[in-house]
């Protein structure tokens, strides 16, 4: 982890935890970190279900924790039913934005081209961009994880100007590592987000590369929190299941 980046620990509570649930957590958390150092020198941030967003940014408003939306639509408004957008997700005082999720990916059929239009309207706001890439184990068996990653990423960040991706940050989560018990091992998790790194620093600039915070996402736990972020080129954790419990999120943020 580089000292000229400020790190990001992530929660994402994915479609877990009703509004009541949600609020208990966040109390929990918040009681937890509040005036603890860890929220002076990372950044810390929760993404609810939309549902419970509204009720999570309550709790945590003025305690330094931030709020994320999981996903969102790329219009303004309009007639697209079950659907939020960027505004809504404002008003509901996200910060952050998760964008093209490996499960978005899977399961309800998100392409490279839909990732970014999302992420076009995102930068016209102020919520901040969490561009997720990943490969899967198929993927990653023959040979092709750098090949996937790098066409996520040019995928997403098609027709963007380099100047307006300064807030962009990056999550790479390897598909086969989510919620299985499999972690990429430290060594291989930095070697990608250095791949990651060089291929920014080739598309937009060295200075915007070196800028760029770039977190780990998949099955982290705080047992390997610590080897992971004292990687060079790994910049904080997008966190899943470990992140549902209070006290297990905490001691990934307070990671050594």
């Amino acid at each position: 982890m580089s000292h000229q980046r400020k790190p990001i620990i992530a929660a994402n509570w994915k479609m877990f935890k009703t509004v009541s649930e949600a609020r208990e957590t966040a109390v929990r958390l918040k009681a937890l970190l509040d005036g603890g150092p860890a929220l002076q020198s990372r950044e810390v941030l929760v993404c609810p279900a939309f549902t419970a967003l509204a009720a999570v940014h309550e709790v945590l408003s003025g305690s330094g924790i931030q709020v994320g939306g999981q996903n969102l639509h790329w219009e303004d408004e309009g007639a697209f039913t079950g659907e939020i957008s960027a505004g809504m997700l404002l008003d509901c005082g996200c910060r952050y934005a998760l964008l093209g999720h490996s499960e978005r990916r899977q399961y309800f059929f998100e392409t490279d081209e839909t990732v970014s239009r999302k992420l076009r309207a995102v930068l016209s706001t102020p919520l901040i961009p969490i561009l997720c890439v990943g490969e899967s184990l198929s993927q990653r068996e023959s040979g092709r994880a750098e090949e996937v990653i790098q066409g996520q990423l040019s995928g997403a960040l098609a027709g963007v100007e380099a100047s307006g991706l300064g807030g962009l940050v990056v999550a790479y989560e390897p598909v086969w590592a989510i919620g299985t018990g499999m972690t990429a091992t430290p060594d291989i998790a930095d070697q990608v987000h250095g791949i990651i790194r060089e291929w920014l620093a080739r598309r937009c600039s060295a200075d915007m590369a070196a800028a760029t915070r770039i977190l780990y996402g998949g099955s982290v736990k705080p047992a390997n929190a610590g080897e992971l972020m004292s990687r060079e080129n790994i910049d904080g954790a997008l966190v899943g299941g470990a992140s549902l419990d209070a006290e297990s999120f905490s001691r990934i943020v307070e990671f050594k």
